[in-house]
C-alpha cells in the first residue's frame, strides 16, 4: 500500500504537471507558491522529472533574463501527467465519498441528539 508521503509527493508531480502544461513559463517559485512546497522542493522535483523524460527545458525566448526557463511535457510527460490525474482524481472522489458519508452520520448524530434533547424537555 502507498502510504501519505508517496501519495503527497504524487500531488505534487501530478501539480506540477499540470501547472506546466497550462502555463509553460510558469517560475519556480509560482510553481511553489501553487503547490504548497519550497521552491528547493520545486527544485528538486523539477530536475527529477527531467531525468525521467517526462519534461525538457528550454530558454524563454521573449525573456530578457535568459536564465528563465520554459518548462515543455514530453509526450512520455503528457501521458505520466493524464495517469497521475486518473488516478489523483479517483483518490480525491474516493475521499468525497468518505466524507460524505460521515457528514450523513454526523448530521445524524445531531438530530438524534436535538430529538433526545427536545423529549427531555432540554431544548434549547
Amino acid at each position: 500500500m502507498t502510504n501519505s508521503r508517496q501519495l503527497m509527493q504524487e500531488d505534487a508531480k501530478t501539480r506540477v504537471l499540470r501547472l506546466i502544461a497550462e502555463n509553460p513559463e510558469v517560475t519556480q517559485r509560482e510553481l511553489s507558491q501553487a503547490v504548497g512546497i519550497s521552491t528547493g522542493s520545486v527544485h528538486y522535483l523539477l530536475n527529477a522529472l527531467l531525468e525521467m523524460g517526462l519534461i525538457k527545458f528550454g530558454n524563454f525566448s521573449a525573456s530578457k533574463d535568459k536564465r528563465r526557463y520554459a518548462y515543455i511535457l514530453t509526450p512520455q510527460g503528457m501521458a505520466q501527467k493524464a495517469e497521475l490525474t486518473r488516478r489523483f482524481l479517483a483518490r480525491k472522489l474516493e475521499e468525497y465519498e468518505d466524507l460524505s458519508r460521515e457528514i450523513a452520520a454526523l448530521e445524524g448524530e445531531l438530530a438524534d441528539s436535538s430529538a433526545g434533547r427536545k423529549a427531555k424537555g432540554l431544548s434549547k
